[in-house]
């Protein structure tokens, strides 16, 4: 199967289907994955098999690319609608992380204050408290939680290391409003298990687990690219209608990404 990898450590600007025009920012190197999800839908590949040889670039590095970039953009009168934090794998799991949010949030400042920093990121990192200070600061942070069970986060997501969903999502609630819920909805089966997270069964659970986090937003999606385990389909329309239908009775605000 096909798989996507961003250059490091600024990519695009391209056309977000959640956040507008965005101008990527990637942490990691650009030969391959370093990621704490092994996810069966990532369109990054596999971890095992897109290892990287290069090193993560460093702060400073990340702080020259990005203004280089921000002079261009508006020396061609182009402005970001969102700087954001993605890439190939999971940005939090770069060392320098908190500094490189305070260099990003000084560059957006000067260059394009009508910009917001998002971070997209499984939330694996957020009970350290560097990464969660860091996650305060911006404006967007996006924190992934594809289910409440734990045997599909062990099947689907595949953490690589200790993962403990009740300690995480009492660290989600700990941002106290100030964080969006970014969800994967999907079908299909893999060596005969269904992965369908589009019924009640995982919905319903789900949604209490999002009450009582109280986030500002819940983003819901589904596959939009071709993934490294086939047998993986895209939810349909109607079903994530649905699952924003059920959310909206909750009075929780969310939006479906097609």
């Amino acid at each position: 199967m096909a798989t996507i990898t961003f250059p490091s450590p600024i990519f695009g600007p391209i056309k977000s289907r959640r956040l507008g025009i965005s101008l990527g920012i990637n942490l990691l190197p650009d030969d391959g994955k370093v990621c704490t999800f092994d996810c069966l839908y990532c369109e990054c590949g596999f971890n095992a098999t897109h290892r990287t040889k290069k090193s993560l670039p460093t702060r400073e590095e990340v702080a020259k690319a990005l203004e280089k970039k921000l002079k261009e953009m508006a020396g061609q009168n182009e402005f970001p609608d969102v700087l954001t934090f993605a890439g190939n794998g999971e940005p939090t799991i770069h060392p320098e992380f908190g500094a490189i949010i305070d260099d990003t949030i000084d560059l957006r400042n000067r260059y394009c204050p009508e910009a917001k920093i998002s971070v997209l990121t499984n939330a694996t990192l957020i009970t350290r408290k560097s990464v969660f200070d860091a996650l305060e600061k911006v404006d967007n942070n996006i924190l992934k939680l594809d289910t409440v069970n734990n045997d599909y986060i062990s099947f689907v997501d595949r953490p690589t290391g200790k993962y403990n969903l009740d300690e995480i999502i009492e660290r989600m609630k700990a941002f106290n409003g100030k964080a969006i819920i970014q969800t994967m909805f999907m079908k299909g089966t893999v060596n005969g298990t269904d992965v369908n997270n589009t019924g009640d069964g995982y919905v319903l659970p789900w949604i209490e687990a999002v009450k009582a986090i109280a986030p500002r937003e819940v983003m819901i999606y589904t596959i939009d690219r071709e993934t490294p385990q086939e047998g993986l389909l895209k939810a349909t329309h109607e079903e994530l209608d649905r699952i924003v239908s059920m959310l909206d009775k909750e009075g929780i605000k969310s939006s479906a990404s097609y």
